[in-house]
């Protein structure tokens, strides 16, 4: 799929670990973004060390994939010593660009590094002139807040005349605060989600209380488990992909570092095969992975933005197994119950995806256990295995 500007559309994942990192590949992926043990905004996501980015990097290239790193931390003066050394570090270990939300931190890889650098949706970037303002300071990418709605993405791409790329998010999960940048976790639990450690208080279990009425809950939108006015849907731009083209967009950003190999798998293997212009059924795909309910969000003014029943994801399928070998015979990681007369059905990029068939053998329960199996089928690794929940 092609832009606008006649260049090809970047698939960009998520990869919170180098097995995601390899599934997403596997399943069509473009590039991923990482993040490395300190100054991103998932210090929760398992991460990369200095030794997993040097391997995770020639790993990519040996694909002609890239790879990108998040530095998008609201840094205090205490890091600034920690970037610049990350930042030389990051620069020898070969990384394609870097994910940059802090002026000052963008200050530090510009005067240090001669890395790409990618503006994270957490810099707001709503409008033209600030966008060119962060061309002007350097930018290659300007990765859009997910507020903007269509036509306004198309204005400031037209603004760029291609000065720089533009990227937006289009499928995953949506942070109540305005891109992202939220205050509540910090001050209900001290865990800062301006520095990677959000507890998602969004997703907690609210009531509106008058002062003097104690124990008197006001309903807002309100059902026996509480009331979620916080709550966002999942962002799901699947069937907009071609005015998202139409309108100039570089690259199209998934969000879940924080997700599974299933996830990542099941998301990437979707949008790729619609970018592809392949005949699938994306919608019904994308229903059979963890979600809450989908929007289009802000991009197509979707007034269903929030989900007021419930904050837990709806689960239709789990993850039963990751494919780890086929040399001769099929061997898996063991990642949820199997037990015997199981119906499995297989997840994969390759023509045998969707389909089933009926596992027969003992029951496996152990987590990360490898065994082997039969299958009909000439599975490969990073293929996964799932069956309805």
């Amino acid at each position: 799929m092609k832009n606008k500007f006649g260049k090809k559309i970047e698939l960009l994942a998520p990869a919170g670990d180098f097995s995601r990192l390899k599934t997403a590949f596997y399943f069509g992926a473009d590039a991923v973004y990482i993040g490395g043990k300190e100054y991103g905004l998932r210090a929760k996501s398992g991460n990369f060390s200095d030794e997993e980015i040097i391997e995770a990097v020639k790993y990519t290239h040996a694909l002609g994939k890239k790879i990108y790193v998040t530095v998008n931390i609201f840094a205090g003066n205490a890091d600034i010593s920690g970037i610049e050394k990350y930042a030389l570090f990051l620069e020898k270990a070969g990384i394609d660009a870097v994910i940059i939300s802090d002026l000052g931190v963008l200050k530090i890889f510009k005067s240090l590094t001669n890395l790409e650098i990618h503006i994270s949706t957490q810099a707001n970037v709503c409008n033209s002139y600030a966008a060119m303002q962060y061309v002007q300071l350097g930018a290659n990418r300007i990765i859009l807040a997910r507020e903007l709605h269509i036509g306004e993405i198309s204005e400031i791409c037209n603004c760029l005349e291609e000065k720089a790329e533009i990227e937006v998010f289009v499928h995953g999960a949506m942070c109540i605060s305005y891109s992202g940048r939220c205050l509540m976790s910090k001050y209900m639990t001290g865990r800062d989600a301006n520095r990677g450690d959000c507890a998602y208080p969004c997703r907690y279990k609210y009531v509106l209380q008058e002062e003097k009425r104690q124990g008197e809950y006001f309903p807002i939108e309100e059902d026996s488990n509480g009331t979620y006015i916080m709550n966002s849907c999942d962002l799901c731009l699947i069937e907009k992909l071609n005015e998202l083209a139409a309108a100039g967009s570089a690259s199209f950003k998934i969000e879940g570092r924080m997700k599974n190999e299933y996830y990542v798998g099941g998301v990437v293997n979707t949008y790729r095969r619609a970018m592809n212009k392949e005949e699938f059924d994306y919608s019904g795909e994308l229903e059979k992975l963890p979600h809450r309910p989908y929007t289009t969000g802000f991009t197509f003014n979707d007034e269903q933005k929030e989900f007021s029943k419930s904050s837990a994801i709806i689960v239709n399928y789990q993850i039963a197994a990751l494919v780890t070998e086929n040399n001769q015979e099929v061997k898996i990681r063991v990642k949820n119950k199997i037990k015997n007369g199981d119906e499995i059905e297989i997840l994969s990029p390759l023509e045998y995806n969707g389909k089933t068939f009926v596992y027969n053998g003992d029951t496996l329960s152990i987590p990360e256990q490898i065994v082997s199996i039969d299958c009909p089928y000439k599975l490969q690794p990073y293929d996964i295995l799932r069956k309805k929940v």
